[in-house]
């Protein structure tokens, strides 16, 4: 992944400042903010005094916080709590969407720090929020959509799609080099190897550091790094085997227990928007 130029990654990391400063004064219970952000652009560790539902509505987002880090795929959110320290990677390139709102409006507490479904009336609610949000204060409008918007993320589902990345550097370095060219042929004692580990040692290391299996991770990483491409129209066939399944039944049983939709459908629907 190249490094973005200087003068390129000044400017976003100003930008992301006067957003900072904008959310620190405003007296709103909730406000939206969108950003379109490039592969490899990574805003730096900060918080918020609001709840911030984080959505990617294009392309795949790494959310790392001191209690973990998940992954966020095209279509998908993650909630994360007031005053938590977070930092935000861009994995390809990404159109973000966030909505913050005031601890306590609504009923999300014991919902922290979990990938959501962004669902079709969400979406547009987000999308007809931005619009209005240079709207005189107190229009109608705007405030029945917000508070709507409020209601709907109540009400969103959760999705197992928390991708765990390791806390060890090296461990973490290899992760994220397998995320930009993920392969079906990619084995544990590669990964051994070079961290100077027997495979016994480094399945413990890997379980200990992520929660899951080398083999369950790779899936889910390949599964989360094919998005991107299946959104632009490739097969569901190469997909699968790009995400190490032998078929591609196994492969869609797999899609549409962890995506809630087959990979068709999937693309078909990040095609229509």
């Amino acid at each position: 992944m190249k490094a973005l130029p200087r003068q390129r990654l000044e400017a976003l990391d100003e930008q992301h400042r006067r957003n900072l400063g904008w959310i620190a004064r405003s007296d709103s219970d909730i406000l939206v903010h969108s950003s379109d952000n490039p592969v490899g652009y990574r805003i730096p560790l900060h918080c918020h005094r609001h709840d911030q539902l984080l959505c990617a509505f294009a392309g795949v987002v790494l959310v790392e916080t001191e209690r973990g880090c998940w992954m966020i795929p095209p279509g998908h959110a993650l909630l994360i709590p007031a005053q938590l320290q977070h930092a935000v990677e861009m994995l390809s390139a990404v159109d973000m969407k966030s909505v913050y709102l005031l601890p306590g409006l609504g009923d999300l507490a014991g919902r922290m720090l979990q990938v959501l479904g962004v669902t079709d009336l969400a979406r547009a609610l987000i999308g007809e929020a931005i619009r209005l949000r240079d709207a005189a204060p107190g229009t109608r409008k705007a405030v029945l959509v917000l508070e709507l918007l409020a209601q709907e993320i109540a009400t969103l589902e959760a999705r197992p799609l928390g991708l765990p990345f390791p806390a060890d550097k090296r461990l973490a370095a290899l992760c994220r080099t397998y995320m930009t060219a993920p392969a079906a042929d990619e084995r544990l004692g590669d990964w051994a190897g070079k961290l100077a580990m027997s495979r016994r040692t480094f399945t413990r290391f890997f379980q200990k550091e992520t929660g899951l299996s080398f083999v369950a991770w790779r899936q889910q990483a390949s599964l989360f790094a094919c998005l991107p491409k299946l959104a632009e129209g490739a097969s569901v066939t190469d997909i699968a085997m790009l995400a190490g399944y032998d078929n591609v039944a196994a492969f869609t049983t797999m899609f549409r227990r962890r995506l809630g939709t087959a990979p068709r459908n999937y693309m078909r629907a990040a095609t229509a928007r």
